[in-house]
């Protein structure tokens, strides 16, 4: 994760905001969606002032990417300002655009504060089963998807890799963290979040209608992803990330969550529609896909 995320080309002292990186190899091929998402954060940010952060971005998946291929970021200074500034960030490929975002970025400032509350209930992270745990029946390769992620997830109540457990609901939580330490600069904390905020938040849709991963059929795309940094936190330690489906219809699905420090800190809020296909004839679960 780390690797993709150190991009190569310009800095703040430049005028040419052309940015390159490489893709995390991925079993089917496809360019993992928040990986795009943190590298064009990271490109934007590359650009502004030093000591702004990033405070919101909206972003559009154009076409899938090549995870065997490099991408190319190009970084438009829209606007600074004397607090904020204003970024937008094109992903391509052999020069096709396969991501486009805006971002917004700020200086520290204070004013008035509060938040919504994290959930109570919630079991701790070290009381649930591991993502390995939920894998049994897989093939291999559906495996990969899972283990080979630097990501370590625990799903409250359960995931929904091979079947749905419990009531279909709209709404699940997920604890999240990154494996190992990563440092202490607040930039890659925040392009890391960016990163994980594409895991698992399109899952309280499928959830609602007893729809799991292994579906025979199941088609499922990011469409578009907003995202709201609150505070600063580490995503080398526990969060919790709150998500439910407020609607879905007409072959989409819109997804929202709140992601929580472990002491009930409001770190970021994220949206994400996306486009999601369900077989006519439900097909039962193949555990060989």
């Amino acid at each position: 994760m780390l690797s993709v995320l150190d991009l190569a080309g310009s800095d703040a002292r430049t005028t040419e905001d052309i940015f390159t990186g490489v893709s995390q190899s991925m079993p089917l091929g496809r360019v993992y969606g928040g990986q795009v998402l943190a590298q064009s954060l990271v490109a934007a940010t590359r650009t502004t002032p030093d000591g702004r952060a990033p405070h919101s971005m909206h972003g559009y998946f154009l076409r899938p990417g090549d995870s065997t291929k490099g991408i190319t970021f190009a970084v438009d200074r829209i606007h600074d300002g004397r607090s904020f500034s204003t970024r937008r960030t094109q992903a391509f490929q052999e020069g096709v655009p396969i991501f486009s975002m805006i971002a917004s970025f700020q200086d520290e400032d204070p004013g008035v504060e509060h938040q919504a509350p994290m959930p109570e209930g919630i079991p701790a992270p070290e009381t649930l089963p591991d993502v390995e745990s939920h894998l049994s029946g897989l093939h291999p390769m559906s495996k990969r998807l899972f283990t080979d992620r630097p990501v370590d997830l625990r799903h409250i109540p359960s995931p929904i890799y091979v079947r749905v457990d419990g009531e279909h609901e709209p709404r699940q939580a997920v604890w999240m963290r990154v494996r190992r330490r990563i440092g202490d600069s607040p930039a890659v904390h925040r392009a890391a979040l960016a990163y994980l905020s594409d895991l698992t938040i399109q899952e309280s849709i499928l959830r609602a209608h007893g729809v799991p991963w292994a579906l025979r059929g199941l088609k499922v795309a990011s469409l578009d992803h907003a995202m709201w940094w609150h505070r600063f936190g580490r995503v080398d330690e526990w969060m919790l990330y709150v998500q439910e489906s407020p609607s879905a219809r007409g072959g989409r699905g819109l997804a929202t969550g709140r992601v929580y420090a472990q002491d009930g800190t409001l770190l970021a809020s994220v949206a994400q529609e996306i486009m999601v296909r369900v077989p006519d004839s439900s097909s039962p679960p193949r555990a060989d896909q």
